[in-house]
């Protein structure tokens, strides 16, 4: 397959390129925040795809541009890699351009309830697929180490590339006003009531941890790109993402990869242990000294690599799983991170899809043993997760993958199904943490809130 591409102005800023798509049906912005001075090195932007591959109340449907749809008799994720096989995936490398058409999209948590039966079905008031993933025929890649800025695609012409330019086009972004502070769902009380359910099921040797979250709300009105925009300024994370849909909008800020294949390399960093920042430079390293030197975190950490070495294992080359990195520290805008790196080799490109399947959802987010602790947060929480701790990310038809766990994650819903810029409904926004057998209640109440509140109050001091 013949790779057609057009080189375009380069801008350290991404979100400028992004807005003149966003017309375009269902537009995605994967953000490295290097227009912030640091960390990634691509921003991947994409538009209007030839087939959309959804999940909802249990069934999977294939959309097509022209608005038909069918419902597939097979799993997402069988249904994914059967789509890419047929759409033109070769796994054939492509040096410089981490992506050149392919599928991109998100997956959310609670499509790994469908690998948990026990689960109870807490309430779902978030109306939005369970899985939504965009076939695109093109990308715009912007390097930020190469200044270079390229529209990319292996199955379009030069000349349709050049009519997609063409249709660029910048439509002012619309205000954005919050209704309310947001709100959560769980009293100081009611968390640590469920805290302590979760240190009963670790003593009872049901589980070893427990990721448990609250979920914060309130209702909005106006065009959540300008919430993101905001956002995006306040806390530079190297896996943030924008996504749109008629029903609603995904703004992640998310500190951590999920999984990354490379030339059938596979890497995953999971997140466990987190301290907050301090302004004052002296009692900043001394809470990122403190994480370093912290057993706790350590073990919480270790009991996730664990689990993901066991993940990766099942899929990668027999003895390519090893751990390059552990106990990393990696600092944010608002907290000091624990974070460690396991390593893997496929054998085939193709198997990225399995390898996606096999992990999901990423451990650090659920705990250990990982379908039991599903089980328990569906029994504790009291909504669903939905694209909390789920993931957003793409396979490309070259073979690479890349992806984050939706930490930092705010959900848009739209009540009116209508356009970017008119538009009111809900704004939620998920913490949790790892609970292990010597946690303590009221820190890990206090964590959850250090962990999202300069997201919060970024958008309560600038909207409410």
């Amino acid at each position: 397959m013949h790779l057609n591409k057009i080189q375009l102005d380069y801008q350290p800023d991404s979100a400028p390129l992004f807005e003149s798509i966003r017309s375009l049906p269902y537009p995605v912005f994967l953000d490295s925040s290097s227009f912030g001075g640091a960390f990634g090195r691509f921003d991947i932007l994409c538009a209007d795809p030839n087939q959309l591959l959804t999940r909802e109340n249990g069934t999977t449907h294939l959309t097509q541009r022209d608005g038909s749809s069918a419902a597939l008799n097979s799993h997402p994720f069988a249904a994914l890699r059967q789509i890419l096989l047929e759409q033109g995936f070769n796994g054939l490398a492509t040096p410089g351009l981490p992506f050149c058409g392919g599928a991109l999209g998100y997956f959310s948590y609670d499509l790994g309830r469908d690998e948990s039966p026990r689960a109870n079905p807490t309430t779902d008031d978030v109306n939005l697929p369970q899985m939504q993933v965009g076939i695109y025929p093109w990308a715009i890649i912007v390097d930020h180490q190469q200044h270079r800025t390229t529209l990319v695609s292996q199955s379009l012409s030069r000349q349709q590339l050049e009519l997609i330019i063409d249709s660029f086009c910048a439509p002012a972004n619309g205000a954005f006003k919050l209704n309310a502070r947001f709100q959560s769902n769980l009293t100081r009380d009611a968390y640590l009531q469920r805290f302590q359910r979760v240190i009963d099921y670790i003593h009872a040797g049901d589980c070893y941890q427990i990721n448990l979250a609250q979920r914060f709300s309130c209702a909005y009105q106006g065009d959540p790109w300008s919430a993101y925009l905001r956002l995006r300024r306040q806390t530079h994370t190297p896996f943030s993402a924008y996504i749109e849909s008629p029903r609603g909008c995904l703004l992640s800020l998310s500190p951590e990869r999920f999984l990354q294949v490379r030339e059938g390399q596979v890497e995953t960093r999971p997140i466990k242990g987190t301290r907050p920042r301090h302004p004052l430079a002296e009692q900043d390293q001394q809470l990122k000294q403190a994480l370093i030197e912290s057993a706790k975190d350590r073990a919480e950490n270790l009991m996730i690599v664990d689990l993901l070495r066991n993940d990766l294992g099942r899929q990668c080359i027999t003895g390519s799983v090893k751990v390059p990195e552990l106990f990393k520290i990696e600092s944010y805008a608002n907290v000091h991170h624990m974070v460690s790196a396991i390593t893997g080799q496929l054998a085939h490109p193709i198997e990225a899809i399995d390898l996606l399947q096999n992990c999901f959802p990423g451990g650090s987010i659920t705990g250990a043993p990982k379908i039991r602790a599903m089980q328990i947060i569906a029994e504790l929480e009291p909504n669903r997760r939905t694209a909390y701790c789920g993931s957003i990310g793409y396979i490309g038809f070259n073979g690479e993958m890349d992806s984050n766990i939706c930490i930092r994650t705010l959900v848009a819903t739209r009540n009116n199904n209508g356009s970017a810029s008119i538009n009111q409904g809900q704004l939620h926004c998920w913490a949790g943490g790892g609970i292990v057998a010597d946690s303590i209640g009221d820190s890990e109440y206090q964590e959850t809130f250090d962990k999202v509140n300069n997201l919060i109050r970024c958008l309560e001091d600038d909207f409410l």
